[in-house]
């Protein structure tokens, strides 16, 4: 590819993943231009299109995919071996990566604050996690333990310690019809349309929007999102009712908001999970700091 810079190669994987010139200049918190430059530089280096790009969408070649394929372990290792140099002059010796789904970072700070208390040798870095293809990001490595809802059900994945259980609310427009009861039944929403994430293992997400009523009435998972900014406008605009665990009312309280407690679904759980081919010390440390803190308080 001649000299193309690391941060030419970390926008073309970020955009063979996006497949969006958009998403892509604000994951990278650089412009479009500057992607679209980056791609065309490394084109003219190669002498082929790495995407084929009309106004509606942008796709890899046969090349392109080939090229993200074989860079990617590349650039992994790279990445790595830069953040052991940097880390290696702080005085510490590794970094472990947990990604978050719940909103609830405050309520979990203890068990943060003890695993740095306890192994000042490592580095604790958060990240909020995204819902799509939610588990690819353990098995690529760009994390290493996820916090999310459980069971889990992935035959590559150990699944560690409870942190939490939560009822559920429901997330209405503040001017919906339900907000005339103080709370709800799964019965009674299952006349609503409700979200739904496509990426998601089915099984999975079953756990947190039901596909079916305690007494077998369908309900329709039909407003497709890929983010929680996305839930919040559906359901704003009355297109859109979203079951959330009950943490969601204090850390996302909006004028144009109602949750209402659903009184027929179980406690949600949350949990630790990590690649299991991948578990290593700092893993073990953080889910011993997890079982000896307990979950939190219900």
């Amino acid at each position: 590819m001649g000299l193309v810079e690391l941060r030419d190669i970390e926008i073309f994987l970020t955009l063979a993943e996006e497949l969006h010139f958009g998403r892509t200049s604000e994951r990278l918190h650089v412009s479009v231009a500057r992607v679209s430059q980056a791609i065309k530089k490394q084109e003219r280096a190669i002498g082929a299109e790495l995407f084929a790009r009309n106004s509606h969408s942008v796709r890899l070649t046969r090349l392109g995919e080939q090229l993200r394929d074989d860079l990617r372990h590349l650039h992994q290792g790279l990445t790595h071996s830069l953040e052991r140099a940097r880390l290696a002059a702080r005085g510490k010796t590794g970094t472990l990566r947990v990604g978050l789904f719940p909103a609830n970072i405050q309520e979990l700070r203890r068990y943060f604050e003890t695993f740095r208390a306890r192994h000042p040798q490592w580095e604790l870095r958060l990240r909020v996690s995204a819902y799509p293809d939610p588990f690819a990001q353990l098995r690529n490595g760009e994390v290493d333990i996820l916090v999310t809802w459980l069971p889990i059900e992935e035959p590559d994945l150990t699944v560690g310690p409870l942190l939490f259980a939560e009822p559920r609310v429901l997330a209405v427009a503040g001017d919906h019809a339900l907000t005339r009861w103080s709370s709800v039944s799964l019965e009674a929403v299952s006349d609503f349309r409700h979200i739904a994430v496509k990426s998601m293992p089915s099984y999975w997400f079953d756990h947190y929007v039901p596909e079916f009523t305690p007494k077998g009435r369908l309900i329709e998972r039909t407003a497709d999102v890929t983010n929680v900014e996305e839930i919040f406008m559906l359901t704003v605009l009355g297109e859109a009712v979203a079951l959330f665990p009950v943490h969601v009312t204090r850390y996302y309280a909006r004028p144009d908001i109602a949750y209402l407690p659903v009184k027929d679904m179980d406690v949600l759980p949350y949990g630790l999970v990590w690649l299991s081919a991948a578990e290593n010390d700092m893993m073990r440390a953080f889910a011993r700091v997890v079982r000896d803190l307990g979950p939190l308080p219900d």
